[in-house]
């Protein structure tokens, strides 16, 4: 599984996740699912670790209204959880295992 955590914007980019809040997880199968629409840039691999900030995270949310995709299973999942960040000025940090 990846594995999400919240991150704030200004915060060094930690070697683990011990510190962090766990916020979700996405299957290999729906992560690469999302490359295909269009919703996770391909340059993103499920078995590395990344690291999203506020403004990508925007853009993210603005490929999802591009692609009218807010229906779809995959792109719900991910949306739970990019929810939890709103107004928070905070990012996402993944750790693949």
């Amino acid at each position: 599984m990846l594995d999400f955590y919240l991150i704030k914007d200004d915060q060094i980019t930690p070697d683990s996740p011990t510190e962090l809040e766990f916020i979700g997880q996405l299957d290999s199968k729906t992560f690469k699912n999302l490359k295909t629409k269009g919703i996770i840039e391909n340059h993103y691999e499920y078995n590395s670790d990344f690291r999203w900030y506020s403004e990508q995270i925007k853009q993210i949310c603005q490929n999802n209204i591009d692609h009218k995709l807010q229906n779809d299973t995959d792109v719900k999942q991910l949306f739970k959880i990019i929810e939890i960040i709103e107004n928070t000025n905070s990012g996402i940090i993944a750790f693949g295992d």
